[in-house]
């Protein structure tokens, strides 16, 4: 599945409720899901992690739905293959 794909399926299943609940009100949800990452991700459990790591980006593509951004083309455009600092692949930036 590619990430456009994935933005439309979370678009089907939730738009009408993500719209209604506003831009600010599901930023706080996806903090919440990145809070729970976090919290797997500390622990080590493998299989919350996979769920968690879901959940962030299922809440990262609602976010965009609701602002209109196609997160595969804003990717594309900022990662085109090679680093956006440097313009290298790999990268040679000293950035961390």
């Amino acid at each position: 599945m590619h990430i456009r794909e994935f933005q439309e399926l979370i678009r089907e299943l939730y738009f009408h409720r993500d719209e209604k609940r506003g831009l600010e009100k599901t930023f706080l949800w996806f903090t919440e899901e990145v809070g729970e990452l976090a919290e797997a991700l500390r622990k080590g459990d493998r299989k919350a992690m996979e769920e968690e790591f879901a959940d962030v980006l299922a809440w990262l593509v609602s976010l965009a739905n609701i602002a209109g951004i196609d997160v595969e083309e804003a990717a594309k455009k900022k990662y085109p293959g090679v680093c956006p600092y440097c313009g290298k692949n790999p990268c040679e930036c000293e950035k961390e």
